[in-house]
């Protein structure tokens, strides 16, 4: 009891700090009167139901949060900004059924749709929208007959003060989500939405929020930065779909945008205070998983979680095989290059299909699995999205069109990128974009462009997802197992694997002359120096001569790109160099190899 009552001193603390920190900004004469509205969110979720070291600090935890600030102020709401319903095997093997049964008990007030919340099929989102005790909305989303899938918005009293809460779901969700899963929907422009929701809420409300899946990736056409800044009269935009972690929020204009990461690793919190009706103060905040380790799991969301969780979990922990690996499938890693993984993923689409080739998708990779024992739950959380095996007649000219399009952001990350087996292929950075790839080969031999070759894939690729449309409109001559299956199968038979990166996607660098220009924008220095260090001799010892060897960075570089020229890792490169953000060097930047 003891114990308990000081997790919740803490969890009590926490929230007044955050409280009070808002309100601290303010002279006790200006907030007199005023009403403080709580607006607590989460996002892409994707199925994250439990605590777990690689995720965030899962339900029960954020129910005791949620609960807490509730205690202290009455006034407050919590939202979801979508991509929940599917991920991981508790959310998948029944449809989204347990994580609506679970934010229905937590007290959720509203949801956006997510992308991946359509992978089950529309029919079956509508299904989960009656389930919920909470709308589901996406104002965007028009059946063929022009009526809305889902509602547009929801108007919340809260203390007197009408808040206007409307959805939005990204244009995106055609190529990244099941296309099947879509069919027949017409995704709107935000903007255009976002007009028309302002138009349709603002004499009926006091506060406007935008309840969005749309993300501020640069890669994006539609943003809900975009949407900001030409859309007046959006108080906050609660955003998910890019996995943004913003600490404070953004002021983008008069709009507070916010969003709390992935995975329940963060909860939202938004104070926003009303007097008069006017909106006078708006602030953000985050609740880490790590500020949160003291808090208590809620024991009613806990009792819930688990009742589901034991009808899967007994399957899920059979052990299926061994790797004597670390198979790498970091999201960093996999859409932006070869990994050991991908490559794993690929051989089995050959070995389970017979097809010349084999293409997935680097964004279909969600997790790593350490070395050691591989469970079915250890698979699953890999291949969280349930998708099979398709094999389709495809020409050497589809080939490289669709490897031009999985590349075509490199080196920046993109869902889409080509993991391959069968084939390799060279990225040229000296070519435009569209025309990069060169050096395709074909099991030894090098692509013909007019000859036909079977291409092993998953169904989301063959049905046109990411953008593969190229690889839709070719003929499908098998549909075979499930993905997770054919792996688990591979891995039964093998019992140890130990798959390696081998060269099957390379780059080819920039020419001398453009990379003498960078070293003359970065002042002259050449882009591998190798520096003999004498270290000093110790009474009688005799002196040792070390090669260090220091690359500098070029444009287009990035950490895991270096470590694979010199045959190394690139956590390897981090810690000896010292670098806080992996993903973040700069062009002239001097990195010590060894």
């Amino acid at each position: 009891m003891k114990k308990y009552n000081m997790k919740k001193v803490f969890v009590t603390i926490l929230i007044f700090t955050m409280l009070f920190t808002t309100m601290s900004l303010f002279s006790y004469g200006e907030t007199a009167g005023a009403t403080t509205i709580t607006i607590l969110h989460t996002n892409d979720i994707h199925g994250r139901v439990l605590e777990d070291a690689y995720d965030g600090m899962g339900f029960g935890k954020i129910a005791t949060l949620v609960k807490e600030f509730k205690e202290v102020n009455p006034n407050t709401l919590l939202l979801d900004a979508g991509d929940t319903f599917h991920g991981l095997s508790i959310a998948t093997s029944v449809e989204g059924e347990s994580i609506a049964t679970i934010m229905n008990a937590i007290g959720y007030d509203a949801m956006a749709a997510g992308n991946h919340d359509f992978n089950y099929g529309q029919a079956r989102l509508v299904e989960l929208n009656e389930m919920t005790e909470f709308p589901i909305m996406a104002a965007n989303v028009k059946k063929a007959n022009g009526e809305n899938l889902l509602e547009s918005y929801v108007i919340k009293d809260v203390d007197g003060v009408k808040i206007g809460i409307f959805g939005l779901a990204t244009p995106e969700t055609l190529f990244k989500s099941h296309p099947k899963g879509v069919e027949g929907l017409k995704f709107d422009d935000p903007v255009e939405t976002a007009l028309k929701m302002v138009a349709a809420l603002e004499d009926k409300v006091d506060i406007i929020i935008a309840l969005g899946h749309v993300g501020i990736d640069e890669e994006s056409v539609d943003t809900s930065v975009k949407v900001i800044e030409e859309v007046p009269g959006i108080d906050v935009f609660v955003d998910g779909h890019s996995h943004s972690v913003l600490e404070e929020g953004k002021v983008v204009g008069d709009t507070l945008l916010v969003s709390a990461g992935e995975y329940g690793k963060y909860l939202g919190v938004v104070e926003l205070v009303i007097e008069d009706g006017s909106l006078i103060s708006k602030k953000a905040n985050l609740i880490s998983k790590e500020e949160a380790a003291e808090v208590e799991e809620d024991e009613a969301i806990m009792e819930i979680v688990h009742e589901i969780n034991e009808i899967v979990e007994e399957v899920m922990n059979e052990v299926v095989g061994e790797t004597a690996v670390t198979l790498d499938g970091e999201r960093e890693q996999v859409r932006a290059g070869e990994t050991n993984l991908g490559n794993l993923i690929t051989d089995v689409f050959i070995e389970a299909t017979g097809a010349d080739v084999a293409l997935t998708n680097g964004g279909g990779i969600r997790a790593s699995i350490e070395a050691g024992e591989i469970t079915r739950k250890d698979i699953i959380t890999v291949f969280p999205f349930g998708n099979s095996l398709e094999v389709k007649k495809v020409t050497g000219e589809i080939i490289k069109e669709a490897l031009e399009l999985g590349t075509d952001a490199y080196p920046e990350p993109k869902g889409a990128f080509p993991q391959v087996a069968g084939m390799s292929y060279k990225i040229d950075l000296n070519k435009p974009v569209g025309d990069r790839i060169v050096d395709i080969m074909v099991n030894g031999s090098a692509l013909e462009m007019d000859k036909e070759y079977t291409l092993a894939t998953n169904d989301f690729i063959a049905a046109g997802g990411d953008g593969y449309t190229m690889i839709q409109a070719t003929p499908t001559t098998r549909r075979l197992m499930a993905m997770d299956e054919a792996l688990i199968a591979y891995i039964n038979e093998e019992g140890v694997i130990a798959p390696a990166v081998e060269g099957r996607i390379t780059v080819v660098e920039l020419r001398e002359e453009e990379v003498q220009e960078v070293v003359e924008e970065v002042g002259g220095v050449d882009p591998i120096l190798e520096e003999t260090v004498v270290e000093e001799p110790h009474k009688e010892e005799v002196k040792e001569e070390v090669t260090t060897i220091i690359y500098v960075v070029q444009p287009g570089d990035w950490l895991s790109k270096i470590a694979i020229k010199y045959n190394t890792s690139w956590e390897h490169l981090q810690e000896i160099n010292g670098i806080k953000n992996p993903n973040l060097i700069f062009p002239g930047q001097e990195i010590v190899i060894y």
